[in-house]
């Protein structure tokens, strides 16, 4: 099972993507004397109005720390459970297994340090033990796993992309786990390549032979609807995301097994809270991020709404409204992949559409570094990001980690009108 493939099915409605864009204040935003098209929403997507309200709420009549008994403390208290179980429906999961942090990268150094010190059913970690990570990830989920290595006197193993496919070589990812194998790292999107990897099947292979597995969903969140809980069935350990990929504040979100968040020796001070999930976060958290996280995921769900009248369980509301989403970036990666195909000296890169990937293009031009690509694109207005967006390894297997790649990211407020700016724009600038 993978659960982006979940996305392609039932035919629930059509995204209203002008409604949509009403409630994103950015998009009025003109650069040059062009209407600006966000193609960067795999570094960040842009707000809805009304996850800005909730954060500004929240710091203008609730302000507090927790745990106090006073209303502001009770009220800070209450927005954050709301968040949680927020979360926990986006995610298919339970309130008390989501944690909240600075970032998906902080929260991973984090569980590096407990999954060493070991807890519960899990033996720390030491000398001997193998981790395995891909080329294919972000290098948030490579560093902290480098690093816990490092610190046990372990070993990292690296599976392999397939350069002809763009996606990851699972023949040879099965033959690195073994029975040394203690963690494997895997993501569940790539946001350098878009490619969708069937992280259920490999984590069942890791659990074949006792080891954990931590999944970075960080850019598959954005498109396809998770179920953590068929997920830890399959052999999942641990989800980490970030609400900034998904029309939210800039904050992390980890997802852990029950057992192993109340069991694992992680890192806290001693008269802070002992039980999962807030034993795994540090400190007082950033509760206005917070609040817009829960905001984040309403707006998620209201994509499945109809005349905005709200329809069933917000879980419900969300794998409707995924499956919009689904639909509408696969209508717009077509014309984006096959008209920067067509442009003479342009490369794609990536699984094609058609096959399991999201709505996120990598390109380059032949002769011009993606930077200066990335400029003359946005003197149109048009926003694209350059360079290897933390993904170092697919940069260098491809041989772009000096000129680097640029990258189109499709999300919930793009437009077929702004792909075909896109194209354009490179056309001109290839002719020029």
């Amino acid at each position: 099972m993978n659960a982006l493939h979940d996305a392609t099915t039932t035919d629930v409605g059509v995204l209203d993507v002008a409604a949509v864009r009403a409630v994103f204040p950015a998009l009025a935003r003109v650069h040059a004397g062009h209407p600006v098209a966000y193609f960067d929403g795999p570094g960040g997507t842009q707000v809805p109005r009304a996850v800005v309200d909730a954060m500004a709420d929240y710091l203008l009549h609730h302000n507090a720390n927790t745990h106090w008994a006073y209303p502001t403390s009770a009220e800070t208290d209450a927005i954050i459970a709301g968040a949680r179980e927020a979360v926990a429906d986006l995610l298919g999961a339970a309130p008390d297994e989501i944690v909240f942090g600075h970032n998906m990268t902080t929260l991973a150094y984090h569980l590096g340090n407990a999954l060493r010190l070991g807890g519960g059913e899990v033996a720390p970690f030491g000398a001997g033990d193998e981790i395995v990570v891909t080329e294919l990830d972000h290098h948030a989920n490579v560093a902290p796993w480098r690093h816990l290595a490092r610190e046990c006197g372990g070993t990292v193993r690296v599976a392999r992309l397939d350069m002809a496919t763009g996606q990851l070589d699972g023949d040879h990812l099965a033959s690195l786990l073994g029975p040394r194998t203690r963690l494997l790292a895997i993501g569940a999107a790539s946001n350098a390549l878009g490619t969708i990897t069937d992280v259920a099947r490999a984590a069942a292979m890791a659990r074949a032979v006792g080891a954990l597995t931590f999944v970075d969903a960080v850019h598959a969140v954005p498109h396809a609807p998770f179920d953590a809980r068929a997920l830890a069935e399959a052999g999942v350990s641990f989800i980490g995301c970030s609400s900034y990929k998904f029309y939210g504040p800039h904050a992390g979100i980890l997802w852990g097994r029950r057992d192993l968040l109340a069991s694992l020796d992680v890192p806290k001070l001693d008269c802070s809270p002992a039980t999962a999930p807030e034993r795994f976060e540090t400190g007082t958290q950033n509760h206005e991020a917070i609040a817009g996280i829960g905001a984040a995921v309403e707006f998620l769900a209201s994509l499945g709404d109809d005349d905005a009248v709200a329809a069933g369980t917000r879980r419900e509301r969300l794998a409707r409204g995924y499956r919009r989403l689904h639909a509408a970036g696969q209508a717009l990666v077509t014309p984006l992949w096959e008209g920067l195909r067509a442009i003479p000296g342009v490369t794609v890169y990536g699984p094609p559409p058609g096959t399991p990937r999201t709505p996120t293009v990598s390109f380059t031009v032949a002769g011009r570094p993606a930077r200066e690509v990335a400029v003359a694109l946005a003197g149109r207005g048009v926003f694209t990001s350059h360079g290897d967006f933390y993904a170092a390894t697919v940069a260098r297997r491809y041989d772009m980690a000096d000129a680097g790649f640029v990258r189109a990211g499709c999300a919930a407020y793009t437009t077929r009108d702004e792909v075909d700016r896109l194209v354009d724009g490179v056309a001109a600038l290839v002719r020029a």
